[in-house]
């Protein structure tokens, strides 16, 4: 299978031992919740997948490979990683829910500089998203 293998050349493991377990834990994390956001419509799934897969880059091969071949939502890294792209749902929900965490942000924190930094960082997020290439399933 051509299409699951994983390049040794994308994993960059760090050199120290306690930064690698940290990496694997903040991978394993964002896998669960990258999982939770298959079953929540508002949380997305993608991003969680992807930084996942750059944690998992920096601490573990095996892990890293394991994510991308997943049967499951090794699909979503393939595509993203291949610049394929992303279906019109995911890209919906992933901007979607992005508005929606930033906006929540910006209610609860009041400083000023924050919210045009949020809002920068959404709006760049978004035109990323946007230019992807639309999947059709």
């Amino acid at each position: 299978m051509a299409a699951m293998e994983v390049s040794a050349e994308r994993v960059a493991v760090s050199g120290s031992r306690v930064v690698r377990w940290l990496y694997l834990a903040a991978g394993g994390l964002l896998v669960a919740i990258g999982v939770l956001g298959i079953f929540l419509p508002l949380l997305p799934t993608t991003i969680f997948f992807i930084l996942a897969a750059g944690c998992f880059g920096k601490s573990s091969p095996g892990a890293y490979r394991w994510l991308h071949s997943n049967r499951y939502f090794g699909k979503y890294l393939r595509d993203y990683r291949e610049r394929r792209g992303a279906t019109v749902g995911t890209k919906a929900a992933s901007i979607g829910s992005l508005w929606l965490g930033i906006g929540a942000a910006i209610f609860f924190v009041h400083v000023t500089w924050i919210a045009l930094i949020l809002l920068v960082i959404a709006a760049a997020v978004s035109v990323h998203l946007l230019r992807l290439t639309t999947l059709r399933d």
